[in-house]
């Protein structure tokens, strides 16, 4: 219901145009995240079917690397369709609460890939500091606990962020998202009334969960780091950074698209819109598209499995 010529009353359908400046293209733009988001689900499904199937791989790394494709099929899988939906069928039109949930899906994944990143790089550092007490720390039931504390983690600092959506706003100036998927700045925006606080909680949880685990991240790899240059022969140093040169490629993709797109979408005013939601569209689907890729190519009992498996 309109309540005057610049604001509505709690809209019960959104419209996400897509890509703003783009529309013109945007079908042919969709053939390309088409092939990245089937790449990534039939990549990431052989990953865990691999895992699941060989024995010899039941062991941390492999383990968080299967919660990894997980995530990764289920974050492509929330985002892709109804983008595609946009771009090629022009269907813009999402329920409101639709959205919402969008909106937590996605941001709740992007929590829970960063929380298995961390657990990777906890893993590789025990492994490779304290290798005769990691069969004892990295557990089983550890790995289950540390499955459930992230996916807990990231849904609780999430669930507000859609509360407070819900339940603070009455009145929006707009309707339509200039944006190809629900992204929380994004759904502020459009509302006419106080944001500030729903910002402010933004940033908390941002900088709560990607500042926190980065952080770790970085100190793990740096205590690898001064092991791996001690040791004595050039072998052992060599196999040693070869367990950890794709988990650092793939962190690295991910917090660096991770942190462009979040500081673009708050104080990247001069940056063409066009250019910000491409790149937060790659953002989500370049993780889930290049790690079964990167692990395949640089881990080598991966690489012989799937020879093995084709080959049969």
């Amino acid at each position: 219901m309109s309540i005057s010529n610049i604001t509505v009353f709690m809209p019960s359908i959104l419209t996400l145009i897509g890509i703003p400046g783009l529309q013109s293209v945007q079908s042919w733009i969709g053939v390309p995240f088409c092939i990245m988001y089937l790449i990534a689900v039939i990549g990431n499904s052989l990953l865990l079917i691999i895992i699941k199937l060989e024995r010899s791989l039941h062991e941390p790394m492999y383990i968080f690397l299967g919660m990894l494709g997980i995530t990764d099929i289920a974050l492509g899988t929330s985002v892709v369709p109804k983008m595609l939906g946009i771009f090629w069928f022009h269907v813009p039109e999402i329920y409101f609460d639709t959205c919402l949930l969008q909106m937590g899906l996605i941001h709740t994944l992007q929590g829970i890939e960063s929380g298995i990143l961390l657990a990777m790089a906890l893993d590789r550092y025990v492994a490779i500091c304290y290798p005769l007490r990691h069969a004892a720390i990295f557990t089983h039931q550890l790995l289950t606990q540390i499955g459930a504390a992230v996916t807990l983690r990231a849904a609780i600092l999430v669930a507000p962020s859609l509360a407070l959506i819900k339940c603070r706003f009455q009145f929006y100036h707009t309707t339509v998202i200039y944006h190809s998927y629900c992204e929380h700045m994004a759904i502020v925006k459009l509302a006419a009334e106080n944001v500030e606080v729903n910002k402010i909680y933004g940033l908390f949880v941002a900088f709560t969960i990607a500042g926190f685990d980065l952080t770790l991240i970085t100190l793990s790899y740096i205590q690898i780091f001064i092991t791996v240059f001690h040791l004595p022969q050039k072998e052992a140093r060599l196999k040693a950074f070869n367990t950890c040169i794709a988990h650092i490629c793939v962190f690295l993709q991910f917090y660096l698209l991770a942190f462009f797109s979040f500081f673009t979408h708050r104080f990247g005013s001069h940056i063409p819109s066009y250019i910000h939601i491409l790149f937060s569209s790659v953002y989500l689907l370049l993780p889930p598209f290049l790690n079964p890729l990167v692990y395949g190519a640089k881990t080598k009992q991966i690489r012989i499995h799937v020879v093995k498996t084709f080959c049969s």
